[in-house]
């Protein structure tokens, strides 16, 4: 497993999930970020707090992330 902690801004939970490694969140910014197993990081701009607690929430993270978050908010890689 790769080490994600040099490069994510914001504090990182991690998931228990096949895909997505951790999230961070800031709700005064609306952004977060997110790392996948594989290595890539990505960061999403105008993400509301209900969109994070339901990530949190969701049986299966990674189906959420693709149905929810993926194409619905901008967003930057950071790796």
């Amino acid at each position: 497993m790769r080490s994600h902690a040099s490069v994510p801004s914001l504090p990182q939970a991690s998931l228990d999930s096949s895909s997505l490694y951790s999230v961070g969140y800031s709700a005064e910014a609306g952004t977060m970020e997110i790392a996948f197993h594989n290595g890539s990081i990505y960061r999403y701009f105008g993400v509301p707090p209900h969109v994070h607690q339901a990530l949190l929430a969701a049986i299966s993270k990674g189906r959420y992330f693709n149905a929810a978050i993926r194409s619905s908010f901008p967003f930057h890689r950071l790796r």
